[in-house]
């Protein structure tokens, strides 16, 4: 019975050694890949002369990834031009805020970015999925995605004159919108750092640690839960039992509230994604409410919480 063998161990210790960033080996080969990325992107005379903003994004920016998910996601974003959401702005135009239609798209900056990548990378490194160019690991550099985006804003009235949050955006090549939040996220995660004794960004790679080792050993309801859900679904436990003196008590109190958050889509309805300006559960998400909490059930008893 593998649950109560697991049940038996030094969990204090186990959530301490899981909590630990990746080693500084495997940081510096984070980093290598990121600068590289850089480099080429500055190198291409096609993107010469455009504002682009290039910056990681994702668990390596946010400092919650872990060994066995240490890959590098960086995202160029196109700042010259960009596209706007005014639904808390009703009745706002582009023409009201200053815009024109811009001659340069998307498909062509990703596909600009694609030449730029290969230059540097060659055909052998690279290879262009549906959302992003996935870079090949070496032993100098981790794998890498890069995203090519536009940049993505949300209007709202303001006070005196329209206002934006700026985000990101880019369609796949088969056609999916994808707006996201990454600088928003960041800030976010850095304040709940704090709130919590320096616990949120620890208790988020334990318990990464937990699904994967949960899903080793062949605990259904932790394959199907990706890494950035349960990195929200801590962002939503309360700061003061993420901030308990120790690691059981911790994840006693925090997947406690989960279970019972997630009970019913009226308890989570208003979770947010840690970026909060995305619903946890709404709006065509990639997992369900279901699956969160027969994930946090499952995390429960393979600890062996009573």
């Amino acid at each position: 019975m593998a649950i109560a063998r697991f049940a038996l161990r030094d969990w204090e210790e186990t959530f301490r050694s899981w909590s630990k960033p990746p080693s500084d080996t495997e940081q510096q080969k984070m980093e290598n890949a990121e600068r590289l990325i850089r480099d080429a992107i500055r190198s291409s005379k096609k993107l010469t002369g455009m504002n682009i903003e290039v910056f990681a994004q994702g668990s390596y920016k946010n400092n919650t990834n872990v060994k066995q998910d240490s890959d590098v996601d960086i995202c160029v974003c196109l700042m010259d031009v960009c596209y706007t959401d005014y639904v808390f702005a009703q009745g706002l135009t582009d023409a009201d805020v200053g815009l024109k239609p811009a001659p340069y798209s998307s498909r062509q900056f990703r596909d600009d970015v694609g030449e730029a990548l290969t230059q540097r990378f060659a055909a052998t490194g690279l290879k262009r999925g549906d959302k992003a160019f996935d870079i090949h690991a070496n032993t100098y550099r981790v794998d890498a995605d890069v995203v090519a985006c536009i940049e993505h804003r949300r209007y709202s009235r303001g006070l005196f004159a329209p206002q934006y949050i700026s985000g990101t955006q880019f369609f796949s090549d088969s056609g999916k919108e994808i707006v996201n939040w990454p600088k928003q996220h960041y800030e976010n995660g850095v304040q709940k750092n704090i709130a919590t004794r320096n616990r949120f960004k620890y208790i988020t790679r334990a318990i990464k640690r937990l699904r994967n080792e949960m899903a080793d050993n062949g605990v259904p309801a932790a394959k199907s839960v990706p890494s950035y859900l349960t990195e929200c679904l801590v962002w939503n436990a309360p700061d003061a039992g993420l901030g308990a003196e120790s690691y059981v008590p911790a994840f006693r109190q925090s997947l406690a509230h989960l279970i019972v958050g997630t009970l019913t889509n009226e308890s989570c309805k208003e979770w947010g994604e840690v970026n909060e300006l995305k619903y946890l559960f709404r709006g065509g998400q990639p997992w369900t409410r279901q699956q969160a909490h027969e994930f946090v059930i499952a995390a429960w008893n393979y600890i062996g919480f009573k």
